[in-house]
């Protein structure tokens, strides 16, 4: 599981400046920047606590996404950060498994949500919303395979930039997308209930039924929780 923030020194006045240019709003950017700074090895101290199903799945300010039958009877929550390489190793890796064993088979209801360990993932994450509902976990896909080629780039955005018209999102849309202050408000909004609620403060995260899942890196031990 990655480290609470990973260092990211070398964007972070970078996307501070862009934050600057799309005026989004100093509260989300300080809420974004003051977690990184505070973030060490030992922020797992404080673990997740299992949470009632009814609580974790009120609806948020943003729209649900998911995979799988709604009316499953087992519910599995990730949180993850599209920045983090641990949760594009758990998509390319164990999600494909859980997916055709417990979600294709009606078992399971897989639901993904931002938490965005800095600016960069922000954005990447409004990426994947403005593509729309159905583009949604085929632009997260894409966007986990590709994330060494456009995290790790002198200049992120432009990289940013390519997998998004690669993947359906023109200049205009891709333009307008970071420039949506509410969209940016609002995931920051997520990560915020999912720290202070839920005391998930790494990536990936995962709940099972509301009960937190420690090791994610086999099938078997999100198995071990289900019904």
């Amino acid at each position: 599981m990655a480290d609470p923030v990973p260092e990211r020194n070398q964007f972070k006045l970078l996307w501070l400046a862009i934050a600057a240019l799309f005026l989004l709003n100093a509260g989300t950017i300080a809420y974004l920047v003051t977690a990184k700074q505070q973030a060490d090895p030992h922020a797992h101290d404080e673990p997740m606590v299992e949470v009632p199903l009814a609580e974790l799945l009120k609806p948020g300010p943003l729209d649900e996404m998911s995979i799988g039958d709604a009316n499953a009877p087992n519910v599995v929550v990730e949180y993850a950060s599209m920045t983090c390489p641990h949760c594009a190793e758990f998509h390319a890796k164990v999600l494909p498994e859980i997916k055709s064993k417990f979600v294709d088979t009606g078992k399971v209801r897989f639901i993904f949500r931002e938490l965005p360990l800095d600016e960069l993932s922000a954005f990447a994450s409004m990426v994947a919303r403005c593509s729309g509902k159905e583009k949604y976990f085929p632009v997260i896909d894409a966007l986990f395979k590709s994330q060494e080629r456009w995290s790790s780039d002198e200049d992120p955005e432009s990289k940013l930039r390519e997998v998004a018209k690669e993947n359906g999102l023109s200049e205009e849309e891709f333009d307008r997308c970071l420039d949506d202050q509410k969209l940016f408000d609002d995931i920051v909004a997520v990560r915020k209930r999912a720290n202070e609620e839920f005391k998930v403060n790494a990536t990936p995260s995962f709940f099972v039924n509301g009960k937190p899942l420690d090791d994610p890196s086999s099938v078997d031990n999100f198995a071990a929780l289900l019904e």
